[in-house]
């Protein structure tokens, strides 16, 4: 079997969306990788031949799916999978491996869900957009990263456009609207210490009914949202300006320093003071 050929991406500076690696293989009959648990999101694109994918959804239940050229499925993270090449045409494929704070939106948009991971592509031209940035991708490793990171907005971009499963935004609906209201009254009060019901008392709704709207529009938990918008905040003001760990806290909405670095340490893996330090 030709050995998988890839780039594994130093630390980088992102947020919203960061690269950890991404690359191309041509598999020999059976191969086969897995039972295997990842931290991100892993989206293989196939470009010839044929091969099994076994995914687990969230009860547990195993899913065999038959998949071909012009397909392609979504790893989500801490989800088993399972995937084999086939005997007589085994496949070819690309894949990129991402996270980010925004990474579950993107993927939730483009109808990607742990229990429905296969992509189907509706609009031909735009997957050739989608092929044609993870190829680029891959043919130009040594480019500058910023310039990589453009390739994997695009590649998002038209994953999202080309999907079969893809969400469509119904303008001017009422979730939409009160999802709108939840991410505004967040961006103008996160600095406060607000809470879900706080949100709730605010759009006069039961915080079970505002929970639901804003999990089926956004693919997360509101109260996952607002951790990680105020971790985004905090990673800003950390690269752009000389404040202290103790006042960009205060910034955020934590009055205690603690509370903050330990909130911090479960999105982002490590302490604000190791982040800063790498993000220089």
């Amino acid at each position: 079997m030709p050995n998988p050929v890839g780039l594994i991406f130093p630390r980088n500076n992102f947020v919203d969306i960061c690269i950890y690696q991404f690359g191309h293989q041509h598999c020999d009959p059976l191969h086969g990788f897995g039972p295997a648990l990842r931290n991100n999101f892993l989206f293989h694109y196939i470009l010839s031949g044929k091969g099994e994918l076994d995914s687990k959804d969230e009860s547990g239940q195993n899913h065999i799916y038959k998949l071909e050229a012009g397909q392609g499925f979504m790893i989500w993270p801490k989800q088993e999978n399972t995937y084999c090449a086939d005997k007589n045409d085994p496949w070819e494929y690309c894949w990129i491996e991402f996270g980010g704070l925004k990474s579950q939106e993107f993927v939730t948009q483009a109808g990607l869900t742990f229990n429905h991971p296969v992509y189907n592509a509706k609009d031909e031209n735009e997957a050739r957009k989608m092929k044609a940035a993870m190829l680029y991708m891959f043919d130009n490793m040594n480019a500058p990263i910023l310039e990589l990171m453009g390739q994997c907005y695009l590649f998002l971009s038209s994953l999202i456009v080309s999907s079969a499963s893809r969400n469509e935004s119904k303008v001017g609906s009422l979730q939409n609207f009160y999802t709108r209201e939840i991410i505004n009254y967040i961006g103008q009060n996160f600095h406060s210490d607000i809470t879900v019901e706080d949100i709730s008392a605010f759009l006069n709704l039961d915080r079970s009914h505002v929970n639901k709207i804003f999990k089926s529009n956004m693919g997360t938990t509101l109260r996952d949202f607002l951790l990680k918008y105020r971790i985004n905040k905090a990673c800003d003001l950390m690269r752009t300006t000389h404040q202290t760990i103790g006042e960009i806290s205060l910034l955020v909405g934590y009055a205690n320093t603690f509370n903050f670095s330990r909130a911090f340490k479960a999105v982002m893996g490590e302490s604000p003071r190791q982040w800063r330090l790498h993000s220089k």
